[in-house]
């Protein structure tokens, strides 16, 4: 197990836990969440090892959204002229966005489990995994518009895709709390559970299962739905035709048609380990 600050991570049974571990803080977002979330999907990336990332969190809640010590004040006398802050906050900003896309675009589905408060940035990174369970104690909120902010790091350009415009519209308006029960209505969340336990172990009888299944298959899957879902239907159909054409193995399919025959699970390789230019020509110690 790989332990930071604000999560623990490991990969078992080709299966990678993302787990945020600061429960008694309601798991908020400081400054090191923002550095080590896409360190570790970065690097689950380059291992190869997990075939699916499931992110889940300790304690009552999920997560309570951006911690508020980030907003703190810069008391520097000799401040910038303004135009000049604005600019550089503008790539601040994009920073803290790619923290979430790292999950849109990782190389392998991801599951987020979901218990208690899902609050703020929470909704923001939730709603960039590939799917997303909870448990009956769930309850949501866009709460930015609460601190004179508009969630600015996914939810308002994601939700969108997977919940009805108006009512993400109204959510988005009113800083309203929602339940579980309404989140299932709505598509934000795949299912509803009954306990926090009972939510652990569904999530990981979909994660198994989609380890099981062949990782190049599942990630030109998770590819062609993300681009499916920005374009257009042609050209997401020519998008697919080039990567089918590119990437679809004939051994994978041999192990998965006789592992279909046969009622068992196929044999597949894990996806090559990605290596950087530097690292292939051994330049990074």
């Amino acid at each position: 197990m790989s332990n930071y600050s604000c999560f623990n991570f490991e990969v078992k049974d080709k299966i990678g836990y993302i787990t945020m571990c600061r429960g008694d803080e309601l798991n908020t977002m400081t400054r090191l969440f923002w550095k080590e979330l896409p360190e570790i999907i970065k690097q689950a990336d380059k291992d190869s090892q997990a075939r699916v990332l499931v992110l889940q969190a300790e304690g009552k809640h999920f997560s309570a959204g951006m911690d508020f010590a980030n907003f703190a004040g810069d008391n520097n006398p000799n401040k910038k002229d303004p135009a000049r802050m604005r600019e550089a906050f503008y790539h601040e900003l994009l920073e803290l966005q790619d923290t979430f896309t790292a999950l849109e675009k990782c190389r392998m589905p991801t599951i987020a489990l979901i218990q208690g408060a899902c609050v703020g940035g929470a909704i923001d990174m939730v709603a960039a995994c590939d799917m997303r369970y909870c448990s009956e104690d769930a309850f949501f909120k866009i709460a930015e518009v609460d601190i004179g902010l508009a969630a600015d790091v996914g939810t308002l350009q994601r939700l969108p895709k997977l919940m009805p415009f108006a009512h993400v519209k109204e959510l988005a308006y009113t800083g309203r709390k929602f339940d579980a029960n309404e989140a299932a209505e709505l598509g934000l969340v795949n299912k509803v559970f009954s306990s926090k336990e009972m939510l652990a172990e569904e999530g990981k009888k979909v994660a198994t299962t989609i380890a099981a299944k062949s990782p190049l298959v599942t990630r030109v899957i998770k590819k062609q739905l993300n681009y499916a879902r920005d374009n257009s239907v042609d050209d997401a159909l020519e998008y697919h035709a080039m990567w089918n054409a590119a990437l679809i193995s004939s051994k994978d399919m041999e192990s998965a048609l006789s592992a279909f025959a046969a009622k068992s699970e196929g044999d597949f390789e894990d996806l090559a380990e990605l290596k950087s230019f530097w690292e292939k020509e051994g330049l990074v110690p």
